[in-house]
């Protein structure tokens, strides 16, 4: 008997890979990696760690400027707060020295650090901000002098700032105003290498002018403290006067007489065009002086803005 044949089963068809689903893409896009946020926020994150990057701000901006040190910027001032050299009575020795010693800065050739010591009040600040007007008065934009100031809890930056104005081909005075020390403060010890003990010491367009009431800059029982550390008397006096010996040139700032005093009020007074009689001013400002127990540049000014307000005259030193 003849066998069947079983019939042929169907071949089946071969197994194809599983696919994943396909993902939508707009026109060209490229297909986003599941890591891509994270990787965004670890990137952002890092970037507000960083350091800001300097400020590449243009020299020529402006004749004067303030040192930020956190963000490393330095902000133009377009106008500088000062009273004009020839309104700053009592302190002529001192005017003349300073104006001499930044004309030659500002011509290139060699020039001090100058440390500006003294009364509170009688126009150290005021006489940095004039000379620096001074000297610029008569110059052209390429050859103007640029005034930079830096605070003093910034001192600590002050190498950075240096580099920064090493780099520039403008001549600067570099000022601190109010520079002392106290308690366990060591940031002078830099200031001390800074400005002409480093290996590159202070830059050729640079001069640093500072203000401050010690002529030592230091607290006493700094002084105290060096002294007591020291093995020889001789290394504490060496230790109080190293930082002022990076200053090249001193100038004192002594109390004004009672004349000196009515002089700078009547120069302020007569600038102002203020209508007041000489007999009264004279005495508006023995009374002032009395009540503020002090006689300087600065209670002078302080009367006068008193007796403008009064008049309801306005005051702009820039125009005086």
């Amino acid at each position: 008997m003849a066998q069947k044949t079983p019939p042929k089963r169907p071949a089946k068809a071969a197994r194809k890979p599983a696919q994943r689903p396909a993902v939508k893409l707009g026109l060209g896009a490229a297909p986003r990696h599941p890591l891509a946020p994270l990787l965004a926020r670890i990137a952002g994150a890092l970037e507000r760690q960083a350091p800001a990057v300097p400020d590449t701000a243009d020299m020529a901006a402006a004749d004067a400027f303030v040192w930020h040190a956190e963000s490393g910027a330095l902000s133009p001032v377009k106008a500088v707060s000062r009273v004009p050299l020839r309104l700053l009575k009592g302190i002529d020795r001192q005017a003349e020295l300073l104006l001499a010693n930044t004309t030659q800065h500002a011509d290139g050739y060699p020039a001090n650090n100058a440390l500006l010591w003294g009364a509170r009040g009688a126009g150290k600040s005021s006489l940095v901000k004039a000379v620096q007007a001074e000297v610029n008065a008569k110059r052209q934009s390429a050859k103007r002098l640029a005034l930079v100031e830096i605070h003093r809890e910034d001192i600590q930056s002050l190498p950075r700032l240096l580099s920064r104005l090493r780099e520039t081909r403008r001549q600067c005075v570099l000022f601190c105003d109010d520079l002392s020390f106290e308690g366990e403060d060591r940031s002078y010890k830099a200031l001390k290498a800074v400005l002409e003990g480093g290996l590159e010491g202070r830059p050729a367009n640079v001069v640093f002018y500072a203000t401050s009431n010690r002529r030592h800059m230091l607290a006493r029982n700094m002084i105290e403290n060096e002294r007591a550390t020291a093995i020889h008397d001789s290394e504490a006096v060496e230790e109080k006067v190293s930082l002022s010996d990076r200053f090249g040139l001193w100038l004192g700032f002594h109390n004004l007489d009672q004349d000196t005093f009515l002089d700078i009020v009547a120069g302020y007074a007569a600038a102002l065009k203020l209508p007041l009689a000489k007999d009264e001013l004279r005495a508006r400002a023995i009374e002032w002086s009395v009540t503020r127990g002090a006689r300087s540049g600065r209670v002078a000014w302080q009367l006068i803005q008193a007796i403008a307000g009064e008049l309801k005259i306005k005051v702009d030193p820039a125009r005086m």
